[in-house]
């Protein structure tokens, strides 16, 4: 068994079950953001992303961010480079997260991924019993293109947390662990942003 995408379209489209409070998230780094930018002006097509993962610095008062998602608010609720007859329209060129999936990081809390299997993916679906079945090796043969993505993605989040907690080492940032929800939006609106970059990730 080897996972071949069914360009079905569910890992670009909002999900229901919304006003449960699930948000589809489709993360993006700030250079794979710019990246898609200028894709879309070229296509001349709606590209909207919103701040994902940030931290306040309390001492300098910025918003630090480290992950945008991309706003699923269009006609379709999807992604605006998914397209009903080809799938991806960025193929070669897609996110990080995306080139990983069916498989994603999970948040344990703000500075723990693991690494798990979307369920929401048809392929999933349809060999749930197997997979289920599976130990890391195997899964490792199912998903042989996707698990090496996943693990770049959860290298490149772990190297991500590790700056922030060097900044903080070094003093020059301050990440409150306490802060009050109106404290936290006060802080988004009023400060200013500073996103957080590591270098690229070998392939």
């Amino acid at each position: 068994m080897k996972y071949i995408c069914q360009k079905c379209g569910t890992c670009c489209h909002e999900v229901e079950g919304k006003e449960l409070g699930y948000i589809k998230r489709i993360p993006l780094y700030p250079e794979e953001v710019d990246r898609l930018i200028n894709i879309a002006k070229e296509r001349e097509i709606t590209f909207r992303v919103i701040e994902d993962l940030v931290f306040p610095d309390i001492d300098n008062k910025k918003i630090y961010v480290v992950t945008y998602r991309i706003l699923l608010d269009n006609e379709n609720q999807c992604c605006p480079f998914y397209s009903n007859d080809k799938g991806c329209s960025i193929q070669n060129i897609k996110p990080l997260a995306c080139q990983a999936y069916p498989l994603a990081l999970k948040h344990i809390d703000a500075f723990n991924f693991q690494i798990s299997i979307d369920p929401l993916c048809n392929f999933v679906v349809d060999e749930y019993e197997d997979l289920k079945k599976s130990d890391l090796e195997k899964l490792k043969e199912i998903f042989v293109y996707e698990y090496p993505k996943a693990e770049k993605f959860y290298r490149k989040n772990k190297k991500l947390m590790f700056k922030i907690r060097q900044l903080e080492f070094e003093k020059k940032i301050k990440i409150t662990r306490d802060i009050s929800i109106d404290d936290f939006n006060k802080a988004l609106k009023e400060w200013d942003r500073k996103e957080i970059k590591v270098g690229k990730e070998k392939s």
